[in-house]
């Protein structure tokens, strides 16, 4: 899967945006990839992690893998084709004239 990309502008000191485009250029990959293994580096560095789920969450995940398990799943064709019942289904109010 591929995920989102965002982007961002930064402004590096001209030393540093030379060593960032001859290391690319050496290692045969884009400046952004340096970019973002920086990031990365320094998030794991000063111990910033990926956002912990509340428990609530997880209990939520948890029912979701037990559903799953049960077999107790419906596609999204079969849930597309259920709102549409409950669309045509549902009574119009009356028209007063």
């Amino acid at each position: 899967m591929v995920m989102a990309k965002r982007l961002y502008t930064i402004e590096l000191p001209p030393v540093i945006g030379r060593r960032v485009d001859r290391t690319a250029r050496k290692q045969r990959r884009r400046p952004s990839d340096l970019a973002v293994e920086a990031i990365e580096q320094y998030f794991h560095r000063n111990g910033i992690g990926e956002e912990t789920p509340t428990s609530s969450e997880l209990r939520a995940v948890r029912r979701g893998e037990a559903a799953l398990k049960r077999g107790d799943s419906i596609t999204l064709d079969e849930l597309r084709k259920q709102e549409e019942v409950a669309r045509r289904t549902r009574r119009t109010r009356a028209k007063v004239s």
